[in-house]
């Protein structure tokens, strides 16, 4: 049984994740500062596995911290979801966003170094492609960006490989992922974003459940099939047993160095296609209108997730339907989140 310390474990992928983890026979030590998620979501992790998860309420930033951490456990590998990860606030906040991000993974990478834990799987993202140069997208391609918290997460991308390089024995694997949605089956955790959701689906269901009048749909003149915006949307579950399967490849030495890997599901669906899910889920036609493009947006994104398969023997199985009703369930049950307990 592997110990795996997991940054912001207490969010949306970081609490499905724990609770894979959990599943496959880790032990799992989260740490989290709540600054966008809440501890009930560990708790239903815990009463979903009939497993104990030990919480520390502490911000990376505090280097400190983070040392007591790794001298109380032995820990094996990090997953590292904790980051400010709202694309538009980071435009308009980019100090905020380069030192939170930045620092406090340099403090994360110096307490493991310190500690002799060189296993770090890293929560990165599809921002890093910009506006792809072309599609379906492979790990290869030339990387970008369009706004400072798609910056943070290549910075991030360009420190691990950099120290890969000068120092040997480190496993580094940078999971470059698509759009998660959806639920755990049970409905007991979810996405439960704070304030003005920036996702596509939390927004959708806070308008099906009626928190929220009319879903906005930026653009319709897109050069897409329906002139909506097309993202790889992934479930959140297939996600999270993704990073359980690069923990163990990486655990067993299958992944030296650092390695990049895209995890979605190698399929386009536009915002329509995702608001026809919902409706189907939701059994009634949900509002929507077309407002402006917004700026920074592009027209496609998605993978190509053969390396994914290759190396970690993963792939995407569940798909939009699923996507839908789990995510529609888990709303329908708590309408405002976790917030109700």
């Amino acid at each position: 049984m592997s110990t795996i310390l997991v940054t912001g474990g207490a969010g949306y992928i970081g609490s499905h994740t724990v609770l894979e983890l959990l599943t496959a026979g880790h032990r799992v030590v989260v740490v989290d500062n709540l600054d966008n998620s809440s501890l009930e979501s560990i708790r239903r992790v815990e009463a979903l596995t009939g497993k104990r998860v030990d919480v520390h309420l502490l911000d990376l930033l505090d280097r400190t911290g983070l040392d007591l951490i790794f001298a109380k456990y032995r820990i094996d590998a990090v997953i590292h979801f904790a980051g400010l990860k709202a694309v538009g606030e980071s435009t308009q906040q980019p100090l905020r966003y380069y030192h939170n991000n930045l620092t406090s993974t340099l403090h994360l990478l110096e307490a493991m170094k310190l500690a002799g834990c060189k296993t770090l799987v890293f929560s990165s993202s599809a921002t890093v492609y910009g506006d792809p140069e072309r599609l379906p997208i492979i790990e290869d391609q030339a990387l970008r960006t369009t706004n400072p918290y798609g910056a943070t997460k290549l910075w991030i991308e360009g420190i691990t490989a950099d120290l890969a390089k000068a120092e040997s024995g480190w496993n580094l694997v940078m999971l470059r992922y698509f759009n998660p949605v959806g639920a755990h089956e049970s409905g007991r955790i979810g996405e439960d974003p704070a304030g003005i959701p920036n996702n596509l689906m939390p927004f959708i269901m806070q308008v099906a459940v009626g928190r929220r009048e009319v879903l906005s749909v930026y653009g319709n003149d897109w050069p897409t099939p329906d002139g909506t915006g097309v993202r790889d949307y992934i479930h959140v579950v297939d996600l999270a047993q993704g990073h359980v399967a690069a923990i163990d490849k990486a655990l067993g030495g299958a992944l030296p160095g650092w390695t990049a890997i895209n995890l979605g599901t190698g399929n386009g669906q536009s915002v329509l296609d995702m608001v026809k899910g919902a409706s189907k889920a939701v059994g009634r036609e949900l509002p929507y209108r077309f407002s402006p493009r917004r700026p920074g947006d592009i027209a496609a994104c998605y993978c190509d997730p053969a390396k994914a398969q290759r190396l970690l023997g993963w792939k995407a199985n569940l798909g939009v339907d699923r996507m839908c009703a789990d995510h529609w369930r888990w709303q329908k049950n708590n309408p405002q989140g976790y917030a109700q307990e």
